[in-house]
């Protein structure tokens, strides 16, 4: 049995969504179908799930509303009536999204319901689809299905009894088209992932049905081995490790949400990205393990967005508790780390810009200052960072002077340097502004 997710470009329009029924349609252990909301049809649209947002946030702040309500019922119309559906589905849609906006909740509550709206109705709209065609399919509801989260609207987890609850699905009959994205707590609530969240439950289902292959189906053939907007034309990885598939979505890789393939590594299901729009490539597969061919780096990811906050003070190394000190001014002032390397007088902590306001840098570096008593504190805004991830770094000799010596060439300096913490990737800090030029140094050194 394969479990079989489809993200929102997969299902933007009904000339996609023919193409999802031909896919399931070829192959019937595809059993179990996760959707994503309706996605961009060009460059230049918008996302359901950002409409259904600026809709909740205006009912919610009692502004006017129906102009975004107006925008998601036609793109759901069309989508209808451009798979020739019953026009009876149109209406239910519409009572579906009627219904969420006056249900008597909170509002964190309310906004997480009227965001899975997207996710919900296209599940249903393609459950019928595949009807129309013949298959015997089923929209299975999350919490029909059993899935079961923690009671934080918008950033929930999954909570284990989950997947006993899933294991029966495999006893039911037909395709089961199951919505992404959310699920419900333990008294009934309905709450959401965050962003990007139906790639979880993807990865969640396939865990839970105990599924052969879990496949990924998207807009790109495979994962490539550098972004192709920086680098043209560059290779393509056939064959991933779920260690190496996490570094590299963590630095940016964008065909994955960093968390979404944490239940399918614990199950160890194997997993395939696919190209909706041409099936038949062969895709990338991602393993517990996998044989090294002679390249020991697989991929170069990156991500901007960063800030460095240096500390210094001499006989650091001597001082008992320093590091943690320094880490609980962060936790108090609600800011989580990222990578923390340091030497024997200082550290740096390295932070997402985002969590780091000029308000909330002025008070942590005052705490520093006044429990620390360090010789330095600075911080350094604008840092991308930049890993080089690959199954064979830890036994091959000389990839750190390979890589250092792209970036020389490439005249970039290193802010930073992370290499041993983990076995797979190496990671280094640069100035955001010369980060596509130290890629492409670092692509020639390692594949061409």
């Amino acid at each position: 049995m394969k479990v079989a997710k489809f993200g929102g470009s997969s299902v933007a329009n009904a000339t996609q969504i023919k193409k999802v029924g031909e896919i399931i349609n070829s192959d019937p252990e595809r059993k179990f179908i996760v959707v994503s909301a309706p996605g961009k049809r060009n460059d230049n649209d918008f996302k359901m799930t950002d409409m259904l947002i600026n809709m909740g946030n205006a009912y919610i702040q009692d502004e006017s509303y129906e102009e975004y309500y107006s925008i998601v019922m036609e793109r759901f119309k069309e989508i209808i009536e451009g798979l020739d559906l019953p026009s009876s589905l149109i209406a239910e849609v519409e009572h579906t999204i009627k219904s969420t906006l006056v249900q008597d909740v909170d509002d964190n509550l309310k906004m997480d319901s009227i965001k899975a709206l997207g996710e919900d109705n296209n599940a249903k709209i393609i459950s019928a689809y595949l009807k129309e065609l013949g298959l015997t399919a089923h929209y299975i509801n999350p919490k029909e299905a059993g899935i079961l989260l923690s009671d934080e609207p918008g950033n929930a987890q999954i909570l284990p009894e989950s997947f006993a609850k899933l294991y029966s699905l495999r006893e039911k009959d037909g395709i089961l088209v199951i919505p992404g994205f959310f699920g419900y707590s333990n008294d009934g609530k309905l709450v959401t992932f965050s962003r990007g969240g139906s790639d979880i439950t993807g990865s969640i289902v396939a865990a839970g049905v105990e599924a052969s292959l879990y496949e990924n189906f998207t807009d790109v053939n495979s994962v490539y081995s550098v972004n192709p907007t920086i680098v043209d034309n560059p290779k393509e990885i056939t064959v991933l490790t779920y260690k190496e598939m996490r570094e590299l979505s963590y630095a940016g890789f964008s065909v994955f949400h960093d968390e979404a393939l944490i239940p399918a590594i614990k199950a160890k299901i194997p997993v395939c990205i696919k190209n909706t729009n041409n099936p038949e490539a062969k895709g990338t597969l991602i393993l517990a393990e996998r044989e090294l061919n002679g390249q020991c780096v697989s991929g170069i990811a990156s991500d901007t967005g960063f800030c460095s906050l240096y500390v210094s003070k001499y006989l650091m190394n001597r001082e008992v508790g320093f590091g943690r000190k320094l880490l609980n001014i962060l936790e108090d002032e609600g800011i989580s780390f990222e990578h923390a390397p340091s030497g024997i007088d200082d550290m740096s902590v390295i932070i997402r810009e985002s969590q780091f306001t000029p308000e909330t840098e002025e008070t942590v570096i005052m705490r520093i200052n006044e429990e620390l008593h360090p010789d330095t504190v600075s911080l350094q805004r604008g840092i991308a960072v930049i890993m080089v991830v690959g199954e064979g770094l830890v036994n091959t000799i000389g990839v750190a002077q390979q890589a250092t010596s792209a970036f020389a060439k490439a005249n970039v300096n290193i802010e930073m340097i992370n290499q041993g913490s983990s076995e797979v990737s190496m990671m280094f800090g640069v100035q955001a502004i010369d980060m596509d030029k130290a890629i492409r140094s670092l692509y020639n050194a390692f594949f061409d």
